[in-house]
């Protein structure tokens, strides 16, 4: 595999920084899903004499039903307030990440939009060389609003076309009420009568987009086999990913079986738990990320990644940016270990109150 340097920065070259980029390399030949190996020197033991330890990511990518690639590490972006969520991205892109995610919903396209921009110059990379990801919310499910949508996303983020258009869940509220999470006066969700129901009608909006150009690849987000089983039955282009919450509480295997007969990749949302999460201190990932000289968070993401999902690590921190992008290969034991969590501890992290059943049975 060719490996061509695209840029070292040099105020990051100081030996005295806690964590510095050594080097940047291209791999391939700069294709629009070309992923960048990072290496880092980190103070810890010696290489050549020097008190650093070289540090790298797998660069693992998978392979869409549309021929494109995703890479496996992608910054999540949720809950991520706009400044933070600006310094964030390029954070990451210059620690290695080609993969960024983010939706209508989460209130900070404009900033990811300028965080890509300005991080893509910062590293001497083209638009081409990140895979971008937002997604279509539910006030924009009726077909003549789905365009606008997509409009809306790419005029925030000051792109020309999205990687990735996902419907972000299988559920249409009432638009025009001037919010996100339209209530009727009783406090249910005003859930729109005009679609009733079937984002199939949806969907069938969202495949014309391929038409215009405005993205690469289609996707949904939150489906359950059963709302996949539906979709299926009309649509004329398999959806490229489903975007779901995964980690080993909720590993979601029916799911992930079910998904890759079908070819429809599963990227996971909430990889380390979301806030708060009791899985930080699962005794298992414990022992078993001490055992690696690893972080929990490393031992997830990874095992994530084992799984053949794509995985999405939300920080704002740029530490931990850095270190969610190492992951690394755990032994049989290791994985496995981690897949029999969920035997006696299960849980769903995220699971709004839609009025309406999203998830069925898939655990």
């Amino acid at each position: 595999m060719n490996h061509r340097s695209i840029r070292c920065s040099k105020h990051r070259l100081g030996f005295a920084r806690r964590a510095a980029v050594l080097s940047v390399s291209k791999l391939g030949g700069g294709s629009p899903n070309s992923i960048v190996a990072v290496k880092y020197i980190k103070p810890s033991s010696s290489v050549s004499g020097f008190p650093f330890t070289l540090i790298m990511s797998l660069n693992k990518v998978f392979k869409l039903n549309t021929g494109a690639s995703i890479p496996a590490i992608g910054l999540g972006t949720w809950q991520s307030k706009p400044e933070e969520v600006y310094n964030a991205v390029k954070t990451a892109i210059n620690a290695g990440y080609r993969h960024i995610d983010t939706a209508y919903a989460y209130g900070n396209e404009d900033a990811v939009g300028r965080g890509i921009k300005d991080g893509l110059k910062e590293a001497g990379l083209k638009r081409e060389d990140v895979f971008v990801t937002t997604k279509l919310w539910s006030t924009f499910h009726r077909p003549a609003d789905v365009q606008k949508g997509i409009d809306e996303s790419l005029a925030s983020l000051g792109l020309d076309y999205l990687d990735l258009y996902l419907m972000h869940w299988p559920v249409a509220l009432t638009p025009g009420k001037g919010s996100l999470f339209p209530r009727h006066e009783d406090g249910t969700r005003d859930l729109d009568a005009e679609i009733n129901g079937d984002f199939t009608i949806t969907y069938g909006a969202m495949e014309k987009l391929l038409e215009s150009g405005k993205t690469k690849a289609i996707g949904v987000s939150n489906f359950s086999t059963h709302n996949l089983d539906v979709l299926l039955k009309s649509a004329k282009v398999v959806p490229a990913v489903n975007q779901v919450e995964l980690h080993p509480y909720l590993p979601q295997t029916k799911l992930l079986e079910y998904c890759t007969a079908k070819g429809i990749h599963l990227t996971a949302y909430s990889p380390l738990g979301s806030t708060d999460s009791p899985l930080q201190k699962e005794p298992v990932l414990i022992e078993i990320a001490e055992k690696n000289n690893k972080s929990v968070a490393q031992t997830l993401i990874s095992w994530a990644v084992q799984r053949g999902t794509s995985v999405l690590p939300k920080s704002v921190t740029p530490s931990r940016i850095e270190a969610n992008f190492q992951d690394y290969k755990l032994s049989d034991e290791d994985f496995a270990k981690i897949n029999e969590i969920s035997s006696k501890h299960s849980q769903r992290l995220v699971s709004p109150d839609w009025g309406v059943t999203v998830f069925h049975d898939d655990q």
